[in-house]
């Protein structure tokens, strides 16, 4: 038996990521169980693998008694005389168990335990292992959709990206290699869960992360993000050093930072937006790609009043609204947006508070 679970013990440490020791203790565990199957609870039973050749010794462990009651875990003095020379009464004394009396349906019941093991074991490292990965981005590669559910393998597990969580543009077949957002792993009595998204508005952020090494060093930092996934997305960006632009960093020479995120995104467009202190100027950057001519604040109502030329109106609405929106929700200002003729029509007018 030693040599089946010594090629059983290195499959598992070499497929599965669990060391020799971890694996024993494993077997130990398993055996003793089978053995209890075979032998009853009542028995006190002790397990020994050899680390190198993985040859088993069984002992069940029984007290040294004057008079026998209970045989499963007393031994009388005269019969322990006959096997030990320094035991006595109240010593317990360790009786070798034949690995042949094992048998092979108890050897069949370790196995299965130790798998049972090795899979919980293999669940609670790929939890740990994801727990700490909400909110990063990971790549994974297609498997499968099943129920409204694409599942990807993301290193030795298996997440979940709902066909919700998806891009309009996206065309996702077996085989692709995508990246998403973690957003949530849960622990459960099977599987852990691990949930993923690629219309999250973080996962853009996780991109640039990606992409940007002013981000990753902490040099640049992402103030906030406004997005309608598939269609454009606002980033607002900070830079600690006034010696680096925080736009330049994330567009990067000729584009290419930025473009490696729209690629990812399928085409999505992005509006890279400096970040200031000063509510008016970021209202108005914001508001790319629309030049702005000036900027009201109201601080208690917390709302904007931006005015743009005449031609510069539909770009900064746009279509549906979209431009004004998500500046809005990016600088968390209520923006309203005039042109130059709107707005001297209306100084001509009384002002209504």
């Amino acid at each position: 038996m030693g040599k089946e679970l010594k090629l059983l013990a290195e499959q598992i440490m070499k497929e599965k990521g669990v060391n020799k020791d971890t694996v024993i203790e494993l077997l130990e565990a398993a055996l003793i169980s089978a053995i209890r199957k075979k032998y009853g609870n009542k028995s006190s039973i002790k397990i020994k693998i050899e680390p190198q050749s993985f040859d088993i010794s069984i002992y069940e462990i029984k007290k040294v008694v004057e008079t026998v009651k209970d045989p499963s875990s007393e031994i009388s003095i005269e019969e322990v005389k006959q096997r030990f020379t320094d035991k006595g009464i109240g010593d317990t004394v360790e009786i070798p168990i034949s690995i042949q009396e094992f048998g092979r349906i108890a050897a069949q019941t370790a196995k299965h335990v130790l798998f049972q093991r090795i899979r919980e074991i293999e669940r609670s490292l790929i939890y740990e292992e994801f727990k700490d990965k909400v909110g990063s981005v990971v790549s994974g590669t297609i498997l499968r959709k099943e129920k409204g559910n694409f599942f990807l393998l993301v290193g030795k597990a298996e997440a979940i990206l709902p066909d919700r969580e998806i891009l309009p543009q996206d065309n996702l077949k077996r085989g692709d290699i995508v990246k998403a957002y973690v957003v949530e792993v849960k622990q459960t009595s099977k599987e852990p869960v691990i949930k993923l998204s690629r219309t999250h508005p973080n996962f853009v952020a996780g991109l640039f992360t990606l992409e940007v090494p002013e981000i990753q060093d902490g040099i640049v930092e992402i103030k906030g993000v406004a997005r309608d996934p598939g269609e454009r997305t606002k980033i607002a960006v900070y830079s600690k050093n006034p010696a680096v632009d925080p736009v330049g960093a994330c567009v990067g020479m000729k584009g290419t930072r930025v473009q490696g995120v729209v690629r990812e995104l399928r085409g999505e467009r992005i509006d890279v937006i400096p970040y200031s202190e000063d509510p008016s100027l970021f209202v108005a950057k914001a508001l790319t790609p629309a030049t702005v001519v000036r900027v009201g604040i109201n601080e208690e109502s917390k709302t904007a009043i931006v005015i743009v030329e005449d031609d510069q109106l539909s770009l900064a609405i746009g279509k549906k609204g979209q431009n004004v929106r998500l500046a809005s929700k990016l600088t968390g200002w209520n923006i309203e947006v005039l042109s130059e003729s709107e707005y001297q029509q209306l100084k001509t007018k009384p002002f209504e508070k």
